[in-house]
């Protein structure tokens, strides 16, 4: 099993992301390409002797779950990836770099079977956890046991569900037995934070656990207080295995208005501005700012619209293809985000070595889209919205309350689809209310909604798109849209099963015309979130391998 790029395996020169981190290493300017600009990398004489200072992370959802192996959404992985730690890192070339583990198992190096299916994981042996207890392999084991009960709300269970046989050979050896070999199993690894058992096994009930409230992990930074609806404060762990921390603190605000939150930035509040990052319609103003670095940088998430499948009126894909068909998504890209965002057919973003470029093109056309609803028995009503054996076609579509771009973004999409005879409700929600149970839970009717729907480098969607991951139903994963499809099951499977590049990318290709076809979400574009980092903050980088750029927090500090 090799790591999988990023780039198209047939590619020969470097990658993109090569390119980008080759020039961050150098501390030179790097080109991102049309209409992306330059990523300006700081210099510095070295990193302090002991941890000083803080940076004040600026973000505008905010965290709220709290062991990293729950059901939870991208924001809480900035929490997650400075208070705990994988067996591998992703870094932004898509490789995997040891951390709890003292190498990263491969056929070459013997810690992966030739078959795939025998795994040998070999630990460091100088970690301990915050509160001192020395971490060993028996915290391995019951993380992945822990994921594997049906009783636990596993955010992931997907890959996991495969291992059998797990066997703690010492304190720094343990290995397993997979039932069927699983390509993505190496990248899901990288993104499943390690708990420690001498705490959790001591709880009652692992969903409402005490261990939630004060978490403590190996990561680089220890918890320090949690202030509801304001901020976190993480303190540097200087027993941390790996280099770093450089910071003394690291301080996560959450500010849910976007516009707030740039002003903070733009004044010097915050140090870094992350996750939905600076409005579009600040870009301009934000690139003249004193002392900051504004750059954007490509994601792998993808802005959608979200239907909740087990609603009726969304059963019918007539609804759901006059819904995309009267959709003005160019306008959404050039009139609202400036034109930064690239459109989007597929969940995978353009880089992905198993992106499909040749899906049907999108195209706005309201009258198109009223004769689709025409054929399928939608008929206007008194007031002008269709009807159909006495359901209405109207919905409620909700997003975070507070993202102003968002909010024009629906209502340009509530009068595109009443002109078509479809009523769209708008209803947004508090952060920690419209990601919580309304959306894991399937809760909500629609949703204006950015996922990355890739774990780390590898295309497998598992997570989002098969039957088994539907929350509402009992499924680990975050199959919020209860999409079921026997056929994406198949592909999902045949795709996962095999190291061979090739056949994998002819599975995830069909995936795609597939979920294109049945549409449990809309896409709209790609990401290229305009980032902002006050100059001195030396040693951020940008990886789109990961759900949240504070990735990488444990080698920040500040140049002299």
């Amino acid at each position: 099993m090799t790591d999988l790029p990023f780039a198209h395996p047939s590619s020969t020169g470097p990658t993109r992301r090569r390119f980008l981190a080759a020039g961050l290493a150098a501390g030179t300017a790097v080109w991102l390409g049309p209409g992306q600009g330059w990523l300006k990398a700081a210099r510095a004489a070295g990193p302090p002797a002991k941890p000083t200072g803080q940076a004040i992370v600026g973000l505008s959802q905010e965290p709220t779950v709290f062991n990293p192996l729950m059901l939870h959404i991208e924001v809480d992985d900035g929490v997650y990836a400075n208070l705990f730690s994988p067996l591998w890192q992703v870094d932004p070339e898509g490789k995997f770099i040891p951390d709890l583990a003292a190498e990263v198992p491969t056929l070459e190096n013997g810690g992966i079977s030739a078959d795939g299916l025998t795994w040998r994981i070999k630990l460091r042996d100088n970690v301990k956890w915050h509160d001192g207890t020395p971490f060993t392999a028996e915290d391995v084991k019951f993380s992945i046991d822990l994921i594997n009960n049906p009783k636990f709300r596993a955010g992931r269970r997907a890959g996991h569900e495969l291992v059998r046989d797990i066997k703690v050979v010492s304190p720094t050896e343990l290995t397993w037995r997979l039932e069927k070999p699983y390509a993505p199993y190496q990248a899901i690894l990288s993104w499943t934070f390690i708990v420690p058992k001498h705490l959790l096994e001591k709880e009652a009930d692992p969903n409402a656990s005490a261990f939630a409230t004060r978490p403590v992990g190996t990561g680089p930074f220890k918890w320090v207080e949690r202030v509801p609806g304001d901020h976190i404060t993480l303190a540097a762990h200087e027993g941390y295995h790996l280099d770093g921390p450089y910071l003394e603190r690291l301080v996560i605000k959450y500010i849910p208005d976007l516009t707030v939150l740039y002003t903070q930035f733009s004044t010097g509040d915050i140090d870094y501005i992350g996750l939905q990052g600076i409005t579009a319609d600040h870009y301009e103003e934000a690139k003249g700012l004193a002392e900051r670095d504004v750059m954007p940088v490509a994601r792998a998430t993808i802005e959608n619209i979200a239907f909740n499948l087990g609603l009726p009126v969304f059963q019918d894909p007539a609804v759901r293809e006059a819904l995309y068909t009267g959709m003005d998504k160019q306008s959404i890209i050039d009139s609202i985000y400036y034109g930064l965002p690239t459109p989007s057919e597929s969940y995978l973003p353009k880089e992905s070595w198993a992106h499909n470029p040749d899906l049907p093109k999108h195209a706005y056309d309201p009258d198109k889209a009223k004769q689709i609803l025409d054929a399928a028995g939608w008929a206007p009503g008194g007031d002008g919205i269709r009807e159909k054996n006495g359901v209405r076609l109207e919905f409620v579509n909700s997003t975070t309350a507070g993202n102003h771009v968002r909010e024009q973004a629906q209502q340009l999409l509530q009068q595109n689809w009443l002109d078509i005879g479809i009523k769209m409700t708008i209803n947004n929600l508090p952060p920690a209310v419209m990601w919580g149970d309304y959306w894991m839970q399937s809760k909500f009717e629609t949703a204006m909604v950015g996922i990355a729907f890739m774990v780390g480098p590898d295309p497998d969607a598992t997570d989002y798109f098969s039957s088994r991951a539907i929350g509402a139903k009992g499924g680990g994963g975050q199959n919020t849209t209860q999409y079921e499809s026997a056929d994406v099951d198949r592909l999902l499977a045949e795709g996962a099963a095999t190291v061979d590049i090739a056949k994998r990318k002819e599975a995830y290709l069909k995936m795609q015309e597939i979920t294109r076809r049945d549409l449990p979400y809309l896409p709209i574009f790609q990401y290229a979130m305009v980032q902002g980092v006050k100059k001195g903050l030396t040693g951020f980088t940008s990886n789109v391998n990961v759900p949240e750029n504070c990735w990488n927090a444990r080698t920040w500090y500040w140049a002299s």
